[in-house]
């Protein structure tokens, strides 16, 4: 069974990685039908994901996200795609939250 891994570093801090994954979660639940649960703990939190055929997990800590996810054989012919369209998920959601970032930190020097 195909897996797929994707590892993003970021700067957010926990509170606002929180924040981008549970954005995530709300998208591929709506746009993909996955049921999530996310746990927060101290210095990482773990969000799970599943529906038949796809089971997975994201590490959300300060300064990273992990994805691994375990492809069914109804979808293992589709591994890239559904790679490509979580690794441009992940980034838009990241591209976004460091760009609030960066706009909030531009505020503070006016």
């Amino acid at each position: 069974m195909p897996d797929i891994h994707i590892e993003r570093s970021h700067t957010l801090g926990i509170e606002a990685a929180r924040a981008v994954a549970r954005q995530w979660m709300q998208k591929v639940e709506r746009d993909y039908g996955l049921a999530c649960s996310y746990d927060e703990g101290e210095r990482r939190d773990v969000a799970q994901f599943t529906r038949p055929g796809i089971d997975g997990s994201v590490e959300v800590t300060a300064d990273s996200f992990r994805l691994c996810a375990t492809l069914g054989l109804l979808y293992a012919s589709f591994s890239d795609q559904i790679e490509q369209r979580l690794q441009r998920n992940l980034d838009e959601l990241l591209g976004a939250s460091e760009a609030d970032d960066d706009a909030y930190n531009d505020k503070d020097w006016l």
